[in-house]
């Protein structure tokens, strides 16, 4: 068992969304998308998918884009990105997976996951401080995902996080130590200028180890943070960033 991520997956099966405007490096993505998924990832593994994941508009919209992530192998934790307005309550959220049968998919909100020696935990993130623009309105969903995040590591932190449903399913009975935390944010926890916001006060107070994150693309991503600061690794893992190949953050459980 093996732990992957890839975020920005930004699927349009039942939507008009050529991706290709964006530049050559999206053509026939989710065909790509499929190939590297299919030959890298097998059922036992746990796949992270921190945000934009599909272009539908409401969840009911979003079937297609949903089921074919349910028939990839491997089992996924999805979070919310800026562009996923189809994402709703959690219940309702629950419900949808429920009633199509999409159980290898589970979302993450203000909750969290244990997949082998990995403690998951995460929430959107947004804009930071310290951009320009950033408003008042900014501030009070900023704050916001900062609670969420520490909603999400208490969580963990009070050996609340529950094992996956399924076949590779583990509980998760014990406390937070001695298993890896990793927090996967959709936005960068840090603003253009590489200044680090609360989101990396939050991880120090729980000691996590890795950060996943998404959301940059194109030239944006030459001056992304991937590596070791202040004790704390980052990894970018954007699909086009990726090439449309999950990347695997470590052995999960064995």
């Amino acid at each position: 068992m093996a732990l992957y991520a890839i975020s920005d997956l930004h699927l349009a099966m039942s939507i008009d969304k050529p991706m290709d405007v964006f530049g050559n490096r999206w053509a026939d993505y989710m065909g790509r998308l499929e190939k590297n998924w299919r030959s890298m990832i097998t059922s036992g593994d746990h796949v992270i998918v921190p945000g934009d994941i599909s272009w539908a508009t409401y969840l009911e919209q979003a079937y297609e884009d949903f089921r074919f992530i349910h028939e990839l192998p491997g089992r996924k934790i999805i979070s919310k990105g800026n562009h996923d307005y189809w994402w709703t309550t959690k219940s309702k959220l629950d419900k949808f997976l429920d009633e199509n049968g999409f159980d290898s998919i589970s979302f993450m909100h203000n909750n969290s996951y244990c997949a082998g020696e990995d403690v998951i935990c995460g929430t959107r993130g947004w804009v930071m401080p310290g951009e320009v623009g950033f408003g008042a309105e900014d501030e009070k969903i900023y704050k916001r995902e900062l609670q969420r995040l520490e909603l999400s590591l208490k969580n963990a932190a009070a050996a609340a996080p529950v094992g996956l449903p399924g076949p590779v399913a583990e509980p998760c009975s014990t406390a937070i130590a001695p298993r890896r935390v990793i927090v996967a944010l959709h936005y960068p926890p840090y603003n253009s200028k590489g200044e680090f916001s609360g989101f990396m006060d939050i991880m120090k107070k729980y000691d996590v180890k890795l950060c996943i994150y998404g959301h940059l693309h194109g030239d944006a991503c030459a001056d992304a943070i991937d590596g070791n600061h202040e004790g704390i690794d980052f990894k970018l893992v954007s699909a086009d960033h990726l090439g449309f190949a999950p990347v695997r953050l470590s052995s999960s459980g064995t």
